[in-house]
């Protein structure tokens, strides 16, 4: 009887966590060996799965029946593979790319003189072309400059001199983080340390990239932001460029606010017009973005549950600082319906997007404890 209602209790878990995680990796999940097979998954981090991995692997679990050798040895089987890769041998499988722009003749080896550290991305309409061309200029050649154009217009940029080495690319109508969903996968932004995702309304005058990234390194943030310029389109304190310090990581909001000076809006936040990600913190963060939610509205709410402590490691670097111009663009990208403007329509899905985040965020946490719970009590037993 204790096995039968064991092995239900264990499918109902199971479906609960298909169900609320369908991205949810199981080799993050803290339990017990008796129930997930122990399967080492990775690969090295220039994207190539080591034969030593599967060496090591066979090794650890020929004894056992998690690892069974194929009858035909004639057959490739490599389960420390990536995912639908097991059939290639691993010195062949290339799980990780870039965006290093490479010759058409000559040696590959030699296509590369450099090989950009960071990447900056700007979501750009023509009508901005005069500040992304200033904004880019304060990128050295350590940048890869990737500009999404939500208008369409491509080869009005040609004449920049930057523009020939940057990567374009074009869908109408479409929001940052549409892009970044689509374009800027872990796996694709693997080689870069940090990813710049920015708005295009963004002075930069008194901002220098280099200068930047020396501070968030010196800070240990995994995710920032340079501080807003405090007369220019300021909504959070949190974000306030404060002068006298080169960092700072919480604040005092209005009463009320804040339940706990640790949390956002007082302290592990920053805005999504300019934030700026660790490699590892933008992994994390780019499988929380919701596939149908492109304005991403209420991300910043919730981007410290990809670091530890995330009011450690978020903040603002108030030393190098921006102004943000508030140029309403993505109104004009709208549609009027129903005797409403273009902009309406827009700020309405906005804040629809806000809710609907929240409850799956609320939801998805609500059915991840509820099943650990059911489940540490029947191994109780």
């Amino acid at each position: 009887m204790r096995l039968i209602v064991t092995t239900f209790v264990g499918v109902v878990f199971g479906f609960l966590i298909g169900v609320s995680f369908p991205t949810l990796s199981l080799t993050k999940l803290n339990l017990s060996s008796s129930l997930l097979p122990s399967v080492d998954l990775s690969y090295n981090e220039k994207g190539k799965s080591s034969i030593s991995d599967f060496y090591s692997y066979v090794k650890k679990n020929s004894s056992s029946t998690q690892y069974q050798r194929p009858n035909d040895t004639s057959k490739i089987w490599v389960p420390t593979n990536p995912r639908g890769a097991e059939m290639l041998p691993p010195g062949i499988v290339e799980a990780k790319s870039d965006y290093y722009l490479r010759r058409l003749w000559g040696k590959p080896s030699e296509d590369l003189t450099t090989k950009p550290r960071y990447l900056v991305t700007f979501t750009v309409g023509i009508k901005q072309k005069n500040n992304i061309d200033a904004a880019v200029k304060k990128f050295s050649e350590d940048f890869t400059i990737l500009l999404f154009h939500y208008d369409g217009i491509t080869t009005e940029w040609d004449d920049l001199e930057w523009s020939q080495r940057a990567i374009h690319v074009s869908v109408r109508k479409q929001t940052k983080w549409w892009y970044a969903k689509r374009f800027l996968h872990p796996d694709i932004v693997a080689p870069y340390d940090y990813i710049f995702i920015w708005d295009e309304d963004l002075g930069v005058e008194h901002f220098n990239a280099e200068e930047y990234i020396k501070l968030v390194r010196k800070h240990g943030l995994e995710i920032s932001q340079p501080g807003l310029e405090p007369n220019k389109g300021l909504t959070w304190q949190m974000t306030k460029r404060r002068g006298d310090r080169e960092v700072h990581k919480q604040t005092e909001e209005k009463p009320g606010w804040c339940t706990d000076p640790h949390l956002p809006p007082c302290a592990a936040f920053v805005e999504i017009m300019a934030p700026v990600f660790s490699r590892s913190a933008w992994r994390c963060v780019w499988h929380m973005i919701q596939n149908d939610l492109v304005h991403g509205w209420g991300l910043d709410f919730a981007l410290r549950k990809c670091v530890e402590p995330a009011h450690e490691k978020i903040g603002v670097v108030d030393s190098q600082w921006i102004v943000h111009q508030t140029v309403p663009s993505l109104g004009s990208q709208g549609e009027s319906q129903n005797g409403k403007a273009p902009w309406q329509g827009v700020r309405e899905r906005c804040r629809k997007e806000w809710t609907m985040f929240q409850m799956r965020v609320a939801n998805a946490e609500s059915a991840y404890f509820k099943a650990m719970e059911m489940y540490n009590s029947t191994t109780a037993h």
